[in-house]
């Protein structure tokens, strides 16, 4: 007896399918290099490391208790100078890092289409290894856009194209880069800590209503006073200086709303900022560079928007 295959599962097999593809042709489109220490020196904000904090991957890529931060970059085959450059963020609710599909894959990705990239595994907030947990990851996010723009002309890099991009609660991180610029937690010259664009996937991004627990808890703490709360809802954060981005999120993600999306965008619009929301009907969330409900890849919307905004 034949059996029928569901039309769902046909696509989640093409999407399975482009993805080997897009491995294969990025293989040959990129340089990937060894991770770097994403400071110098000292660790800002940092306390001694306990002995028994120690970083840990699981076959998945997922990565915790990440106490020593790295960039990781991935360079277009041949040369070039003034190249655009993209900072990637993963998710995984301040707890952990989805380092593989949300890190590596997107770089890869990125790489392919003549970005230099540079994949972040920024430190997780915890009171154990940090002062004040709460801007911790911001310290490496800003520690992560000063170092691409402080060695852009080694890196053959345009520091005025130099964007991020974050997935979940690496989308929060990304927005929090974004709207908190004015505050820097590191101390450095004159370097701009403003990215040239921010592209939030599936973004956390209120600490509100439409908030992800986990990652509200894990970034501040679950006795958070409504001043702190408000300070890290990035809705609330949106200015006339805050660059453009990009946004992209599924209607039916049952983990991080889409009302996270939406409120940004509103914030965005009431400020002049340029900006596009994509939306899918179907989705979920935490799918990396494919979304395996649609044929539909948000990656091209992407690059179509960078180019429209000048940053390819």
């Amino acid at each position: 007896m034949k059996t029928r295959q569901s039309p769902e599962c046909g696509i989640i097999m093409k999407n399975k399918l482009l993805v080997l593809m897009l491995t294969l042709v990025t293989l040959s489109a990129y340089t990937q290099q060894n991770p770097l220490p994403l400071y110098p020196g000292v660790i800002p904000g940092s306390k001694p490391t306990p002995t028994d904090y120690v970083e840990k991957t699981d076959e998945g890529g997922f990565v915790k208790q990440v106490s020593i931060p790295t960039i990781t970059p991935y360079f277009p085959t041949g040369k070039g100078t003034k190249r655009p450059a993209v900072i990637v963020f993963p998710g995984g609710g301040y707890s952990g890092l989805a380092m593989d599909h949300e890190g590596r894959q997107i770089a890869m990705a990125f790489a392919a289409k003549g970005y230099v990239a540079f994949v972040v595994k920024y430190r997780l907030p915890d009171d154990r290894i940090m002062e004040d947990k709460s801007i911790g990851p911001l310290q490496d996010a800003q520690q992560a856009i000063h170092l691409v723009r402080e060695r852009a002309g080694e890196w053959g890099i345009d520091p005025g194209k130099t964007g991020i991009i974050g997935f979940s609660a690496g989308g929060h991180l990304a927005s929090t880069a974004a709207t908190h610029f004015d505050g820097p937690t590191i101390f450095r010259d004159k370097v701009s800590l403003v990215p040239s664009f921010a592209i939030l996937m599936y973004p956390v991004i209120s600490f509100g209503k439409y908030a992800h627990v986990g990652s509200r808890e894990n970034l501040i703490g679950r006795e958070a006073d409504s001043v702190t709360i408000a300070a890290y809802s990035n809705e609330k954060r949106v200015t006339e200086k805050t660059p453009p981005v990009f946004l992209e999120h599924s209607i039916d993600d049952d983990v991080v709303p889409v009302e996270n999306s939406r409120i940004f965008a509103e914030a965005l619009k009431a400020n002049n900022i340029p900006y596009e929301l994509l939306e899918y009907e179907k989705g979920g969330h935490g799918y990396g560079l494919n979304n395996p409900r649609t044929k539909d890849p948000w990656f091209d919307h992407c690059i179509k928007w960078l180019k429209k905004q000048k940053m390819n």
